[in-house]
Order: structure tokens, then sequence, then C-alpha cells
């Protein structure tokens, strides 16, 4: 005979473990795949679904390692993988290294390059935007089905500004250097309030131009110059004061002055390789310099007395573009080295890398180009009849270019197809409009222009954006479609959140496989480990419990 109590106690064990049955139970029916990627890339959820490894290592009891250049893990299109209008996750956990001589790249995507439909989650860094690193180590997440875009969205003109010269995304915020006319006006800096209100932070230097912008350990810096106006068929400037200076910003509209880039007039790109500050001089004499600390920078030579440019890191190595010929240079931290002849161009742009590859921009027939290894470079088309491709940048899977004397801005179908997305400047009587500078903030991609001095921006698709850097080392990231809003979680905790959205205008299905490791960025440089797909919202409790138990 059993007793009350004792019958009692296993009616209320029996209801426990049917309850925790039946939560697992809806557990696996949302999991959509769960790749461990510790000594092997199997889908360990019950769907089991194909992975095919292309160069990832995996070794026993260590997380995969991807080698940023050609490795990743494909999961075939089943008709489970399709997402449709619903909500969906993506959880995983990946190290990336604190030094960088690569960009870090696409953590998964599932997108259809040819109708702009389905996801992306990466981390991007952008440099050699024509002269700014304007976006570093930042995660972003992004949905789409194809639609007509939105209208660019016109944010003011910063002070007086006739050009915005310099854009880079720091610590949650989004600064922009500018380009002055006048004889006593200096080039600013100012931070992105909301709509079109812009705090100014300040003028770091005496002269006309703040030309570029870069995050360094933590801090934002900025280089000088005096730019000669008449570069781009305005009057010259009556600025007497020459540039060539770098500062670091500390805040509350205080610079602090990091050294004089020697012979130097005006610094045109600055970029972060291998823990390192890199500056370049846009004018004649040609220079390079490695910033070692206080006031100290080194010179590192140039290539057979040409310029040095715009600058981004891709594979391994430095390159820069030039105005001396229509050539791209490649630096290894101790030599130069050529990277290549562009097409019939006399004058190479910006830079960025797409789905793997670099490409550059150039002047004198806005077009675009790939590069093929070798040495070689590819054309990837023409931006309309514009003569200037200028500053490139991946956003939420294409690619966009700014060009002039139009101040057009471009998206890439792939191929030699480019459309275009809507004309930035309509200054009158002028020989010239550029759109100069690109980042990509708060889920949308902002672009500044000459000469009306303005920064307009837009919105494709559906994006959320982690506007500070991600902290090297091992960290959880959460990506979760909800009905109508995309969220980001890093080690736990919410860092970013969307606008609304009507959920029934993004169907995210597609037939192109799930990639790991790889999408319209790059090629994801670090290791990864505890990947799942969920065809389901998780909670902000769920997030942070799966964290802890971490």
């Amino acid at each position: 005979m059993i007793r009350p109590g004792i019958y009692l106690l296993m009616i209320m064990l029996g209801s426990m473990t049917w309850f925790d049955c039946t939560t697992l139970k809806a557990e696996d029916a949302a999991l959509l795949g769960d790749w461990r990627l510790q000594g092997d890339s199997k889908d360990r959820s019950s769907l089991q679904l194909k992975t095919v490894n292309q160069g990832v290592k995996l070794k026993a009891d260590q997380p995969a390692v991807f080698d940023g250049r050609k490795a990743f893990l494909e999961v075939p299109h089943t008709e489970a993988l399709s997402l449709g209008t619903g909500e969906f996750s993506v959880s995983l956990t990946v190290h990336t290294s604190a030094e960088l001589d690569d960009v870090l790249g696409t953590l998964l995507s599932k997108y259809d390059r040819r109708t702009r439909r389905g996801f992306q989650l990466s981390i991007k860094n952008h440099a050699g935007v024509t002269s700014s690193q304007s976006n570093d180590r930042h995660l972003q997440f992004g949905i789409d089905n194809g639609k007509i875009d939105a209208e660019w969205t016109d944010h003011g003109q910063l002070g007086n500004a006739v050009l915005i010269y310099s854009m880079a995304v720091f610590d949650g915020n989004l600064f922009a250097g500018t380009c002055v006319p006048g004889e006593s006006a200096a080039g600013r800096v100012y931070r992105f309030d909301k709509e079109q209100k812009w705090i100014d932070c300040g003028a770091p230097d005496l002269c006309n131009a703040v030309s570029s912008l870069a995050v360094y350990q933590g801090k934002l810096y900025a280089g000088t110059g005096k730019y000669r106006l008449k570069g781009s068929s305005l009057s010259e400037s009556d600025n007497p004061h020459l540039g060539g200076n770098v500062y670091r910003y500390e805040g509350d509209g205080k610079w602090e002055h990091c050294g004089k880039l020697p012979d130097v007039e005006a610094i045109n790109g600055m970029v972060v390789y291998r823990g390192k500050l890199y500056a370049s001089s846009m004018y004649k004499p040609a220079a390079f310099y490695r910033y070692d600390g206080d006031q100290k920078w080194t010179s590192c030579g140039v290539p057979d007395g040409k310029r040095v440019e715009s600058l981004a890191v891709y594979n391994g190595d430095l390159y820069a573009s030039g105005y001396d010929e229509g050539a791209v240079y490649r630096f290894d931290g101790t030599n130069w080295s050529p990277a290549g002849k562009v097409g019939e161009s006399t004058q190479t742009y910006g830079f960025t890398v797409y789905e793997g590859d670099l490409y550059v921009s150039e002047w004198p027939h806005a077009e675009v180009y790939r590069y093929a290894g070798k040495n070689l470079w590819n054309l990837a088309g023409r931006l309309g009849e514009e003569k200037e491709s200028m500053p490139l940048a991946v956003y939420n899977g294409a690619m966009y270019s700014g060009s002039l004397p139009l101040a057009e801005v471009y998206r890439y179908n792939g191929g030699v197809d480019w459309t275009n997305t809507g004309r930035l400047d309509l200054t009158p009587d002028v020989r010239y409009r550029r759109v100069w500078s690109m980042a990509v903030f708060q889920g949308r991609l902002f672009a500044g222009t000459l000469p009306a001095g303005r920064v307009h921006s837009i919105e494709a698709g559906k994006n959320v954006t982690y506007d500070t850097a991600l902290k090297p080392g091992w960290r959880q990231i959460v990506a979760v479609k909800e009905t109508n809003r995309l969220k980001l979680y890093v080690d736990g905790k919410l860092v970013a959140t969307s606008t609304e959205f009507n959920p029934a205008e993004y169907d995210l299905t597609n037939s192109e496989p799930l990639k790991i490791g790889f999408g319209a960025h790059d090629y994801f440089n670090g290791k990864m480990k505890d990947v799942k797909l969920y065809r389901r919202a998780l909670s902000a409790d769920e997030v942070q419990k799966a964290f802890t138990a971490d």
C-alpha cells in the first residue's frame, strides 16, 4: 500500500517530468540546426542537416578555426531552412584576435544576391572608405527581400562645411570631419545626435579640414590637412595653415595632439594594421608613417616614390590606392610591392571587401575593379556615366559606391551591373559634386557630400547594428528576428534593437545554402563554436541563461 504523501510526491514528480519533456520537445521542434564545431561539423539537431566543410580546421575538443581566406561551412538548402516571414534566432560563440591583418567577416548568412533576399550576420571592418576607417569591429544583422529602397534622408549641413571629408563610428556614435571655406575657419568634427541635429566636438587643428578618422586602441583619432579645394573645381581656400597632424579625442570637445607627420601638409588615409596605426600623405612629397606612441611617427617608406592614399587591410597585407598612377600597392609590415595596375585608370581611390574579394574605385571612368590575385584586377562595372567612383562600403548584403560629378550612390548587383539609388548633392552651377565619405550606423548607410557639406542616410531592408567595437576574445553573440523587430545580444546582454517593421513585407525564403563563416562581407577570421539556428525568437531571459550556463 502506497502512503498518501508518497503517492502525492509521485504525482508531482510525474507532472514535473512531463512538463520538462514537453519543453524539450518544443525546443527540438524549433531547433533547425545545432553545430557544436568541436572536432566535427555535424548538425546535432533532429534534422541532422548535411554540412559540407570547405576548409575549416576541426580538431577534437577544440573550437573550429576559420582562416579568413577561403574556409567556411556550407549547408545546402532544404525546405526546413525556408524562414519565410516568421521569427528566428541565431546563437553562436566566437573568438577574435585583438591585432588583425584582415577584416573579421561574416558569421552566418542565408542570402540570395540576385533577389537581395535573406539575412546576414557580420562583424564589419570598413577601412579605405576613401580616407577613413569608418567601421571597426561592428556587429551588424540585417534582413532583406529585394523591395524598393526607401528614399535617402537628409541630415543637414555640418556647420559651414563644403565637404564631409571623413566619417567613423566610435563608442556608439557617428562622427564626421569637415572641410570648410574661409581664411580663419578650421575643419571641425561633429557627432550625430538625431535627424538634422549634430553636436560640435571642436576643431582639432587650425587648417581647413579634418581629412581622416580612425579608431585605435579604444580611442578616436583624427588626421588633419589643408585641402586644396581647387582639386574639386571650387575656389581655393584662403586658410594659410597646413595640416599633417594627428589628434586623439578625449571627449567634451578636447583633442590631444599626437604628433606631426614630417613634410606632410594633409593626411589622406589612416588605418590600423597588426596593432599599429598608419597614416599617409595626400600631396607630394609621398609619405607613409607608423605611429609609435606619444608624438612619435616612424617613416615606413613608399613604393618607388609614389604616393599611397586610401589604406585598407586584406588577407594579411595592407593595401593602398594612389594618385600618381592607376595602381594599387601592397605593404607587408616591412616592404612595399606592386599589387597591379587597374584598367585604364589614372588614379585609384577607395577599397572594400565584398564576398571575400578586395574591390577598388577609380578615376576617370567611375569604374570599380575586383582583385583577382597575382596583381590582376577585373572590371566589376561602371557607375552610370559618372567620371569617378569614390567610397565603397558593404551594407546589408550589397556593395555601394559614391560618385562624381553628380554625387550619386550606386548599388552593385553582380557582374558589371549597378543600380543608381539616388543623387545626394543638387548644388547648382558647380562642376563637381561628390559623395566622398560613408559609414554604417544605427542600421543605416550614411554618406557625406561636396560641395553642399551635408550628410544623408538610407535603410535597405531592415537592419540592427551594434555600434560599439566588439571586444576581442570569446564572445557569445545572439541575433533575433522577432515578429516586428531585430535584436542583438552580446554576452547575454541586449545591445541593439531595430526600428519596427511589417513582418509581411519580409519573406526571407531563398534557395541559397546557409553559410557558416562566409557571406557578403568576407570569410570569417577567427574561431567559432556552438552555432544554433532556431525557428523562433529567443527571449532575453533565455539568452542570459544560456550565456551564464556557458
